[in-house]
């Protein structure tokens, strides 16, 4: 039954109406991406109960968690990617394969990462300049929370199989049970248990567990199209070689992107711990409102993956415009609504009453908001450079995002034209407009037709 649905979904992607397909791809995506931010989320909610220290700590060290799940992502993004390419070309074996070497690297890779990253994370958190009370809830969270690396990538590598497959509904049931544990888990530990800070990391941890075993079991039943399975299992040097050459641009990209952010967190920290309370808060909710660009983002590499791997660019081409006028015009729409001071405002007041947080929360968010659509450029001009396995191009320009146009803004805006903290909100918004720009130049060049893995089937 399983192979049945594989199909069917590869003969969609393939042959079908594409409209429908981006949706039924991006659409669980979305989705599935808000059930994932649920877990910040939800901590936040209850840290925020707690008081604005919490808040603070966590925004300070969620940047550098995030370096750690952006550069194994790179990985399981790769996987998704050739596997996809794979499908496309009728080479289920070779996808197979490549399911198991992207297997191997996640769970090698996860598990060294973890204990490094808990032996230095005392001299990270002091780096990051927190002291007091904030350099004791930051060091907590973060070394419960670089233990759950190899149950998250387990969950990754579970979701870009069935991604690269078209079948992005698994994942977001997956992750939906382990959102449902962390939302019972995190109000009894911190309120009824009131384990603080260590509770909301520890829910988080134990939320992950179970989902991670059950990913293993799926992907390795017999009825799986693309499955787990290590008999007779030959280390392929060529497929690990494919592996780097896609994902190693992914990971540097994606974790010097987040080093980066942990470094505008630090230049936030300058205005103290109620500005950077003000922009965890604000990049937290301005995560859901581009979450559509980032579903349909993953959706157009999907299609674009499977399209190059069978040999038919035009429809890969085709499927790239529909997807950025779907996403284009929907971000403007509520870009537009969420802007509004009013609303931005009762957004904020969820996840803090702080009255000196609210106003700051509300501006930073308001300015967002009404860039947002820009997003779309972005990530799904991204999509398609990563469908063809030119992540080299989305990592320089994911790098230069952060360390050209949004630090550069930032230094214009606070020293040249002192605008005090207002300059680190445009600095995000005037980046992340400059770097779609470059993008949808970059799409005319036509360069992400270039065959990057000859994996194709024409």
């Amino acid at each position: 039954m399983a192979k049945h649905i594989s199909e069917s979904k590869k003969n969609e992607i393939l042959n079908g109406n594409l409209i429908k397909a981006i949706l039924t791809l991006a659409i669980p995506v979305m989705i599935n991406s808000f059930i994932q931010s649920m877990y910040n989320l939800t901590d936040t909610y209850w840290l925020g109960k707690i008081g604005t220290d919490s808040q603070a700590a966590i925004t300070l060290v969620s940047p550098f968690q995030n370096i750690l799940i952006n550069f194994g992502n790179g990985f399981t993004t790769a996987g998704a990617i050739l596997i996809a390419q794979y499908i496309g070309a009728k080479k289920e074996d070779d996808a197979n394969s490549m399911a198991n070497h992207i297997c191997l690297t996640a769970w090698s890779f996860s598990i060294v990462l973890a204990a490094i990253c808990y032996m230095i994370s005392p001299g990270l958190v002091a780096w990051l300049g927190a002291t007091g009370l904030i350099y004791k809830y930051g060091l907590t969270y973060i070394r419960i929370v670089v233990i759950d690396l190899p149950f998250l990538f387990t969950i990754n590598l579970f979701t870009s199989v069935k991604q690269s497959q078209g079948d992005t509904v698994k994942p977001m049931l997956l992750n939906t049970l382990g959102v449902i544990i962390n939302l019972i888990l995190d109000p009894l530990f911190l309120i009824v248990f009131k384990m603080g800070i260590f509770g909301a990391a520890l829910a988080t941890l134990v939320a992950k567990i179970p989902c991670a075993i059950i990913a293993i079991i799926v992907l390795s039943r017999k009825s799986q199209l693309i499955r787990i399975n290590f008999t007779n299992f030959k280390l392929d040097i060529n497929k690990i070689t494919n592996i780097f050459k896609i994902g190693l641009p992914t990971s540097i990209g994606g974790s010097t992107m987040q080093f980066g952010f942990m470094l505008m967190t630090k230049n936030v920290g300058v205005y103290g711990s109620v500005a950077t309370a003000a922009y965890g808060i604000g990049n937290k909710i301005n995560s859901l409102i581009t979450m559509p660009a980032s579903g349909l983002g993953s959706a157009i590499s999907t299609i674009v993956g499977q399209n190059i791997g069978a040999g038919n660019k035009d429809r890969a081409d085709k499927a790239y415009h529909i997807t950025l006028r779907i996403g284009a015009v929907f971000l403007l729409v509520f870009g537009m609504i969420l802007s509004r001071r009013v609303v931005a405002s009762t957004l904020v007041s969820i996840f803090t009453s702080d009255k000196e947080v609210v106003p700051l929360a509300t501006d930073f968010l308001s300015i967002m908001a009404a860039w947002c659509f820009t997003n779309a450029f972005y990530n799904v001009s991204q999509g398609l450079f990563n469908g063809s396995g030119h992540t080299l191009v989305t990592m320089l320009v994911d790098a230069s995002r952060i360390w050209v146009f949004r630090f550069l803004t930032l230094w214009i805006c606070s020293s040249l034209l002192h605008m005090g903290v207002e300059s680190v909100w445009y600095a995000v918004v005037v980046s992340n407009a400059t770097s779609a720009i470059i993008l949808y130049i970059l799409y005319f060049t036509g360069l992400w037709k270039k065959e990057v893995v000859k994996i194709s089937s024409k």
